[in-house]
């Protein structure tokens, strides 16, 4: 693991944030392609900074990143949320462009560029924390929606069988409002 990077006001051209004062960029050499997620949760807990990892493996690259909130206890303590990752790709196709007036906004357009499709806004107005937690809704219902669905195949009562697709359906509409 090697820091590789500090983006802060002293170090690029960037006026500080409200809640982001440095980005680090730590890069990950792995000895096989997965990872597991404690690690990077870990380290997250421990450095005070909000962190872009760079995971490398055999010459492709994939970023990592993780949407992270100051607690209330008010001591640069973070709360870390889900990750999010590109794909593997080559070093030359990894990019990650630096944009905002402040640091806030350049973190915010990390965590959307690599997130990808996963965050995009659906409203000009909405923030990165209503993305994620929009996001996050999402995985949930899908998850309901799978373990339902896997229930349905093992009911053996009809009755039961169509308590639990009447609920099925309703999971499924409000996954399609949330999307």
């Amino acid at each position: 693991i090697i820091w590789s990077n500090k983006i802060a006001s002293s170090t690029t051209n960037l006026a500080g944030g409200d809640l982001v004062k440095e980005i680090e960029v730590f890069e990950v050499s792995l000895k096989n392609p997965s990872l597991d997620g404690e690690l990077l949760r870990h380290i997250d807990r421990a450095v005070p900074y909000h962190i872009v990892f760079i995971l490398e493996y055999q010459g492709r690259y994939k970023a990592c990143i993780s949407y992270k909130e100051i607690t209330l206890s008010g001591n640069m303590a973070f709360k870390v949320n889900s990750y999010y990752y590109t794909d593997w790709l080559d070093r030359q196709n990894l990019h990650l462009k630096l944009e905002g007036l402040n640091l806030d906004i350049a973190y915010e357009n990390f965590v959307r560029q690599i997130a990808g499709e996963t965050l995009q806004k659906i409203a000009s107005d909405e923030s990165l924390k209503d993305s994620v937690a929009r996001s996050e809704q999402k995985e949930l219902l899908q998850r309901q929606i799978l373990a339902l669905e896997s229930k349905i195949r093992k009911e053996k009562q009809l009755n039961r069988q169509i308590e639990i697709n009447l609920e099925l359906k309703k999971l499924r509409k409000e996954f399609k409002n949330i999307s």
